[in-house]
């Protein structure tokens, strides 16, 4: 039980609340375009392609970026899992940062001159998802409630 009390510790915190929902909502537009194909993405099937035929990653690694992106953002916007959610986002980042964008350096390709983008989309999301991981995801949490729920098992 003590486990899973730190596991879903937060605190009232106003600014965890502002960095997890800003950061699900905008990872969540990324993963929708890797899972359904909205705003301009090519879904599941062409992102999976793409990832395993085109960049060579393994299908799970695939998956799990496409779902991490997705049902992590979720996670993220509704305070549920948030330090998992937060992690798995943060891994995703470095991941992107290590596999495409470090050569690239670090600002994205606004005038179209690099042969890539750069990283900085991925070191902004990864600061603000190390502060969930580290506290949690603040008030308005789906993990507070669970939180509460716990303290009051034990």
């Amino acid at each position: 039980m003590e486990i899973l009390k730190k596991f879903f510790h937060t605190d009232d915190s106003t600014t965890h609340l502002i960095i997890r929902v800003v950061l699900g909502f905008v990872i969540f537009l990324h993963g929708a375009q890797k899972l359904f194909g909205w705003f301009g993405g090519h879904g599941f099937s062409g992102t999976m392609g793409f990832f395993t035929e085109k960049m060579g990653f393994p299908a799970v690694i695939a998956f799990l970026v496409i779902i991490g992106e997705s049902f992590g953002a979720l996670g993220l916007i509704t305070g549920f899992l948030t330090r998992l959610s937060a992690a798995g986002i943060a891994c995703i980042m470095l991941g992107a940062i290590a596999m495409r964008h470090w050569n690239h350096g670090i600002f994205m390709n606004w005038g179209g001159n690099q042969a890539g983008e750069g990283f900085e989309y991925h070191l902004l999301a990864l600061g603000l998802a190390i502060p969930l991981i580290l506290f949690g995801g603040g008030t308005c949490s789906l993990d507070q409630i669970f939180e509460r729920k716990i303290h009051k098992m034990t």
